[in-house]
């Protein structure tokens, strides 16, 4: 991120970027690594262009992330690696991407009914 008139100063900073829209596995479970591996394949090391639209309550910002042109919430989407997370975003074209992986039963909808991460969070707090 450049900041000042000049553009010679660069803002060197790391920040948690929640992606809008999608929610992917968590890491303990089924197809939680590989879509975490996914993700790092996506963005580590890359320049990205963020869209950020707010801040949510655990402080990390919230918003659309482009690498090399392509949207990353599509790809993750695409690739079966994560669920359009309907609660938050109505965009629909999330729905279209999560349904075609679903159709193709591609990444985590190769298993027959995968457990969405919300409800796994849920039941977690719950102690199940």
């Amino acid at each position: 991120v450049l900041t000042g008139s000049n553009n010679e100063d660069i803002l060197a900073k790391k920040y948690r970027v929640r992606l809008s829209g999608i929610d992917c596995p968590e890491s303990k479970m089924p197809f939680g690594q590989e879509a975490k591996q996914q993700l790092v394949k996506l963005v580590e090391g890359k320049c990205l262009v963020i869209h950020v639209y707010t801040e949510d309550r655990y402080g990390r910002l919230v918003g659309d992330i482009h690498c090399n042109g392509k949207f990353v919430q599509e790809i993750m989407l695409k690739k079966g690696c994560a669920w359009h997370y309907a609660a938050y975003d109505k965009r629909p074209e999330l729905i279209k991407w999560e349904n075609a992986a679903r159709a193709a039963r591609v990444g985590l909808w190769a298993s027959p009914n995968p457990e969405k991460p919300w409800e796994w969070r849920k039941n977690k707090r719950n102690g199940n």
